[in-house]
């Protein structure tokens, strides 16, 4: 197949040269290059914005969004063999022509403009790739970068190619799970040099108050909250309980989050991301829980030379394991406990060379599933990353050692709002519902249920059916992890830590 890439000369970025690598790596794909200036380009506010912000928050100047001269697409052709049989389109040329033209736009329009002004404006842009007005792919893009433009601007181009690349060999799904809040707000436009300088300067006051607050506070500060179901969880109540929920103390110098709890030979058990604010990463502990609350409090039970956390722990074959997030090592490993709630053991390595996020195990349909968000298209980091939580894979095998083969049609969902796992999947009149983490504000500020519609080797589709936000009965600021056992059900979501408050613990 002949693809030509439209772009706007003017506009050269890094982006184009791995979107580029990635459709040449296609097999019986060829490329090549319609690269001329059509006036579509931003303006250089933008990139002075881009230079402060490069100074204020230590970012990369040689990330996706560097501009490149026309030079160096001398790899690829400027003409194709033969008449393309495909045309993408990312500058918005509105030439009429007989080839078939894919469009992508964001929240409506076309081009980088278009998907800057969406950042700018503090949105969740819905990106598409069309055909003749038609839908091929889409997606809601995502960053847990919110406030610094370029580094959004990075993430959502990373993933503008993960959905190309994915409508390109037919993986990309339509259509996006339909949410309870409809966003009906107009398209944005870019703002005007003006307003630029003045969100410059804000840029660089918001970053002197992150500094202050960070030398009186520990920042991030999770919390984990529990409470007794009496026979209804949230999955029943799809709202938060009357009676509110109880906090797992902390003593201010680390605190817990991803809270999964295991009934085991008739205790329950919590495990939970430990983090130790002096030491920059965490463990994972754990601590009984009877129907008062924790019997002491977390002792470590995992510590590893890298970070560690969302301790997914099963039981079977009588023996429990633990699937515990482990990027930081670019692998999903899984654990045997030796001596529960300790002694834990690696006993396969499911996943390597891979930023995978919150790996989530179900067995459904005669074989295991294993969900998990991944930082870039192509499984690793080699190639400029991308958001965490937006991009969703699946691998399916026959037993939970594996081995895992990945999903023909991953990635299954690019979705900010419904992508990421935030806890173990259950069964409900014979569906899966599956806790899910709804970051189009921040990263973990909600939490949404979503019913698994479809799932086999051909996709999976779901409805997202409820979004739980923190409020009067959580008083945490964030709302992102949902689990259950023996009658005690757990959350957790974000606190402020007065750095003079916190406890020195022996």
């Amino acid at each position: 197949m002949q693809v030509s890439l439209r772009l706007d000369s003017d506009c050269l970025r890094a982006f184009h040269l791995l979107l580029l690598r990635r459709l040449a790596a296609l097999a019986n794909v060829e490329v090549s290059v319609d690269a001329r200036p059509r006036g579509s380009g931003v303006p250089g506010s933008i990139a002075a914005l881009f230079q402060l912000e490069t100074v204020i928050h230590g970012l990369p100047a040689d990330g996706l969004a560097k501009r490149l001269p026309l030079s160096a697409l001398a790899p690829y052709r400027t003409q194709p063999r033969a008449a393309p049989d495909l045309v993408l389109d990312l500058c918005g040329d509105a030439r009429q022509e007989a080839t078939r033209v894919w469009r992508v736009t964001y929240d409506g329009a076309a081009g980088e403009a278009a998907l800057l002004a969406s950042i700018l404006d503090g949105r969740t842009p819905l990106a598409r790739v069309e055909e003749n007005g038609a839908v091929v792919a889409e997606g809601r893009l995502g960053t847990e970068y919110g406030g610094i433009a370029l580094a959004a601007f990075q993430d959502m181009l990373a993933r503008t190619a993960s959905l190309i690349l994915a409508a390109v060999t037919g993986a990309a799904r339509g259509a996006l799970p339909v949410l309870p809040e409809p966003d009906d707000r107009p398209a944005p436009s870019l703002p005007s040099a003006g307003k630029l300088g003045v969100r410059a300067g804000k840029a660089l006051a918001r970053r002197i108050v992150q500094k202050i607050y960070h030398l009186c506070y520990n920042a991030p500060h999770w919390k984990v909250g529990w409470r007794e179901t009496d026979g209804r969880d949230l999955f029943d109540l799809r709202a938060h309980p009357a009676s509110g929920w109880q906090e797992l103390p902390d003593d201010g110098s680390r605190f817990y989050a991803d809270p999964f709890p295991i009934l085991y030979q008739g205790q329950v058990t919590l495990f939970v991301e430990d983090y130790i604010h002096r030491l920059g990463r965490a463990i994972i502990s754990a601590v009984p829980f009877g129907p008062s609350g924790p019997i002491g409090r977390p002792e470590p039970v995992l510590d590893l030379p890298y970070h560690l956390s969302y301790p997914f722990v099963f039981e079977r074959d009588g023996e429990v394991w633990m699937v515990p997030e482990s990027c930081a090592n670019r692998t999903v490993d899984l654990y045997r406990a030796t001596a529960f709630p300790g002694g834990w053991v690696k006993e396969a390595t499911l996943l390597s060379d891979i930023v995978a996020s919150d790996a989530t195990l179900v067995e459904h349909g005669g074989m295991w599933w294993l969900f998990a968000t991944v930082r870039d298209g192509e499984g690793t980091a080699r190639d400029g990353g991308g958001a965490f939580s937006d991009e969703l894979h699946l691998w399916s095998a026959p037993d939970f050692r594996g081995p895992w083969t990945p999903h023909p049609k991953n990635p299954v969902l690019i979705d900010i709002a419904s992508a990421r796992p935030a806890g173990r999947m259950v069964e409900r009149d014979g569906q899966l519902l599956r806790p899910v983490q709804d970051c189009r504000r921040s990263y973990g500020g909600a939490l949404g249920i979503a019913r698994v519609t479809h799932l086999d080797l051909n996709g999976m589709d779901q409805l997202v059916e409820t979004i739980l936000t923190p409020g009067a009965l959580w008083s945490g600021r964030k709302l992102h992890t949902l689990n259950e056992a023996g009658g005690l059900e757990f959350i957790d979501g974000s606190a402020i830590a007065p750095r003079w408050k916190q406890k020195r613990r022996p």
